[in-house]
C-alpha cells in the first residue's frame, strides 16, 4: 500500500471515529425512540429533556416523553445515555394532564434542533467573557408554539463551588428566535 493511500485511509478512519463519538442531538434521538414505544407512540412527542451535561456544553443524558393513549398519563418516557437507549417507562405526569403538556407536539413546528439552540443561548453578547461549562435543555410547549429552554452554567473563579447557574435562555424552536433572555452573568463575580 502506498504512504498516499495509507494517509487516506487514516484520515477516513479518524473522520469516521469522530463522527461516532459525536453526542447525537435531540432530533436524532425522538427519531431513535420510534423503535422503543408502541405504534400508536410513534413520532408524538410531547416533551424532551436533558439532565445537565458534563464534560462540555452537550448533554449526555436525555429523556423523550411520547403521548401514549394506553398509558394511565398518556406519557411513554425512553431514556438514551450518550446516545443509547437505557430505560423504557411511563412516567407520571399528573400536572401535565391538567394543561396542554400531554399533547403532542405539531411536528411541523420543530426546526431547531438542540445543537443548534445551545449555540444561539450561548452566543449571546455577555458570555462571550465567560467559561461556559454546562447546559440542560428541556424543549416544551410554550404559548406560541414549541420552545427550548436552555440552562446555562459558567465557571466561578476561586470559590469552592466550580461552576455557577447563570440562568436560561427560551428560543422558538420554530425559527430560534429569543423569546426570553433571563441570563445573570454577574453570578459568576
Amino acid at each position: 500500500m502506498k504512504v498516499k493511500d495509507t494517509i487516506v485511509t487514516l484520515a477516513i478512519v479518524m473522520a469516521v471515529q469522530g463522527a461516532m463519538a459525536a453526542l447525537p442531538t435531540a432530533f436524532v434521538l425522538m427519531k431513535a425512540g420510534d423503535q422503543y414505544v408502541g405504534v400508536q407512540s410513534k413520532g408524538r412527542i410531547v416533551q424532551i429533556r436533558s439532565d445537565k451535561s458534563v464534560d462540555g456544553l452537550t448533554p449526555q443524558v436525555w429523556y423523550v416523553v411520547y403521548y401514549d393513549p394506553d398509558a394511565i398519563f398518556k406519557a411513554t418516557q425512553v431514556r438514551f445515555d450518550s446516545g443509547q437507549e437505557t430505560e423504557v417507562t411511563r412516567p407520571g405526569r399528573l400536572l401535565e394532564m391538567a394543561s396542554d403538556e400531554h399533547k403532542p407536539f405539531d411536528m411541523n413546528l420543530l426546526k431547531m434542533d438542540s445543537d443548534r439552540a445551545i449555540q444561539i443561548a450561548t452566543s449571546q453578547p455577555y458570555l462571550n467573557t465567560l467559561t461556559l461549562t454546562a447546559t440542560k435543555l428541556t424543549l416544551d410547549h410554550g404559548e406560541l408554539g414549541p420552545v427550548w429552554h436552555v440552562e446555562i452554567w459558567a465557571t466561578r473563579g476561586r470559590s469552592t463551588n466550580p461552576s455557577v447557574d447563570l440562568g436560561e435562555v427560551i428560543l422558538s424552536a420554530t425559527d430560534g428566535s429569543v423569546i426570553e433572555n433571563d441570563l445573570h452573568p454577574n453570578r459568576v463575580g
